[in-house]
C-alpha cells in the first residue's frame, strides 16, 4: 500500500516575462516628463529671473520702428473708427480730468502688472503644486509668443500718435514708476504695445484665480482684475482695446502649449502632486487572491 502526493495548481498558467517594448519605453519617458512634479524653489526663482530677464532683453532689442508703428497706430485707429469703438479717446479725457483717479491708474498700471503676477505664482506654488508647472507654462508660451507680436508688427500707443489729442498721463502728472514715459522712456521700447502683456498676464491671473480659487469672493476679485486692467491700459493711453484683443490670442496660444504638454488643462490636474513609490525591476508581488490560492495537495492511495 503506496501513497503518492500530486501538487496541482489550477486556473494559473506559467507567465513568462516579455522584454519591454520600446515604444512603451519612449511613453513612459514621456509621461515622467509630462507628469507633474513638486516644484523646487530655487529653480522656480532662477527661471521666472532668468526667463523675464531675456524677455525684456528681446523686447526692447526690437527695432523701434518708429514710421511702422506710428502708421500702424493710424491704422488701428480708423479701424476702430470704422467699427464704431474708438472710444480710447474719450476714457482718456474723462479719467485724466479727475486728479487722484488717474494718479491712482497710473500706479495701477506701473507695479500691479508684477506684483498681482508674481504673486499668483506664489499661491500656485504653495497651494496648487501640482497644478504649478502646467500654469506656468501657460504664462511662459504666452509671454514668447508675444515677442514675435513685438518683432512682427511694432505700433505706437495712443498717447504717441500724431495728431490726436490723448493725453500722456504719466507725463502730465509726473507720476512715478512707469517705464512708457518720462525718464525712464528711454530704457524700453516704446513701440512695443501690440500684444498687450498687461491684458495676457492679468488675464491669466484672473482665469487661475477663478478656476482654482475655492472662495466665491475670490473668484468674482479674479474676473474683476482683467477688467479693470483693460481701463486702466485704455485710460492712460498706452494701449489700444485691439492690444487687449491681441494679448488675449497670445493667452489662448499659451493655453494650448500647456495642454498639448500635460494633456490637460491646468484646472484639470490634480491639485497635490501624488508621492511616487520606487519599484523593483523583478517580479510583481503577488496579489492577496494569489497567497490565498495556494496549490492544492491531492493525495491518492491503494
Amino acid at each position: 500500500m503506496g501513497e503518492t502526493t500530486v501538487n496541482r495548481s489550477e486556473g494559473r498558467e506559467a507567465a513568462t516575462p516579455s522584454p519591454p517594448s520600446p515604444i512603451k519605453n519612449g511613453a513612459g519617458v514621456r509621461a515622467r516628463l509630462r507628469a507633474p512634479r513638486r516644484p523646487r524653489i530655487w529653480f522656480e526663482i532662477l527661471l521666472i529671473g532668468l526667463s523675464y530677464w531675456t524677455y525684456s532683453l528681446i523686447r526692447n532689442a526690437v527695432p523701434e520702428q518708429k514710421a511702422e508703428a506710428l502708421k500702424n497706430a493710424d491704422w488701428v485707429w480708423q479701424t476702430e473708427k470704422s467699427l464704431g469703438l474708438a472710444f480710447e479717446e474719450a476714457v482718456n479725457h474723462a479719467v485724466n480730468s479727475v486728479t487722484w483717479l488717474v494718479v491712482s491708474m497710473n500706479y495701477y498700471y506701473a507695479t500691479l502688472h508684477f506684483i498681482v503676477t508674481i504673486g499668483v505664482l506664489v499661491w500656485l506654488y504653495r497651494r496648487q503644486p501640482g497644478r504649478y508647472a502646467a500654469s506656468r507654462t501657460v504664462l511662459f508660451a504666452t509671454t514668447g509668443v508675444a515677442l514675435v507680436g513685438y518683432y512682427l508688427y511694432p505700433l505706437a500707443p495712443p498717447r504717441l500718435m500724431n495728431g490726436q489729442n490723448f493725453v500722456d498721463t504719466v507725463l502730465m502728472h509726473q507720476t512715478w514708476g512707469s517705464m512708457a514715459s518720462g525718464n525712464l522712456k528711454h530704457m524700453s521700447n516704446q513701440y512695443a504695445a501690440m500684444p498687450s502683456m498687461h491684458i495676457g498676464w492679468s488675464l491669466w491671473c484672473g482665469l487661475m484665480i477663478f478656476f482654482l480659487a475655492s472662495a466665491p469672493w475670490k473668484k468674482i476679485l479674479g474676473l474683476l482684475y482683467p477688467a479693470l486692467t483693460l481701463v486702466v491700459i485704455v485710460a492712460t493711453a498706452n494701449h489700444f482695446w485691439l492690444d487687449a484683443v491681441g494679448g488675449m490670442v497670445c493667452l489662448a496660444f499659451g493655453f494650448a502649449v500647456s495642454y498639448l504638454w500635460y494633456g490637460a488643462l491646468p484646472q484639470r490636474l490634480p491639485k497635490q502632486v501624488e508621492s511616487r513609490r520606487v519599484q523593483s525591476s523583478g517580479p510583481p508581488p503577488p496579489s492577496e487572491a494569489d497567497r490565498d490560492t495556494a496549490p492544492e495537495r491531492v493525495r491518492s492511495g491503494t
